[in-house]
């Protein structure tokens, strides 16, 4: 585990400028995904905003509300005693040093019928090779997961599996027994 002040400094050579087109694009899986399932009425939160917030500048734009939380660049530890309809983690979860620990946090914050939606690039043992993997290389990714290691959260959690690729994740939160369709 790098030192905290390492971390950091790698993190802010990130060049995540939220008018970049490229970089919108690459976040756009997460950004359409709320748009699609949730309104500017229903309370989000950006769960490792980083450097540059763009799912959070992208939502603004279309009306919404969202909420940032950053260890390093939006540090506002109140943010996470609230509870949300939905909570982003764009390129986040692989840089979790306590995954047990975040993933109670996050699921904990999420109202009923609420969900996680995550990306972070799923590896694929039959499609990759892990010693050529570029993803492997950044020092603050720190674990990796697999297919069965996303069905296993989401049964851990008591959570509904609602949607995953090769990038994007979708936890959904159970209500009372059921899935709750959030409207």
């Amino acid at each position: 585990m790098p030192p905290e002040t390492e971390e950091k400094a790698r993190y802010e050579t990130h060049n995540n400028d939220v008018y970049d087109s490229r970089y919108q694009k690459f976040t756009m899986p997460v950004t359409r995904f709320v748009l699609d399932h949730f309104t500017p009425d229903h309370k989000g939160l950006d769960f490792g905003s980083g450097t540059g917030p763009v799912i959070s500048k992208m939502l603004e734009d279309k009306g919404y509300t969202i909420d940032q939380y950053d260890p390093y660049f939006a540090p506002f530890p109140g943010k996470l005693k609230k509870k949300y309809h939905y909570i982003v983690a764009c390129e986040v979860i692989e840089h979790f040093y306590a995954p047990g620990k975040e993933f109670d946090r996050l699921f904990d914050m999420l109202l009923p019928g609420g969900m996680l939606i995550a990306m972070t690039l799923v590896y694929d043992d039959q499609r990759m090779d892990f010693r050529k993997w570029g993803y492997r290389y950044d020092p603050t990714h720190v674990i990796f997961y697999r297919r069965d290691t996303i069905r296993y959260i989401a049964s851990r959690y008591g959570v509904h599996l609602q949607h995953m690729d090769d990038r994007l994740i979708v936890f959904q939160k159970v209500f009372q027994g059921s899935l709750h369709r959030i409207s």
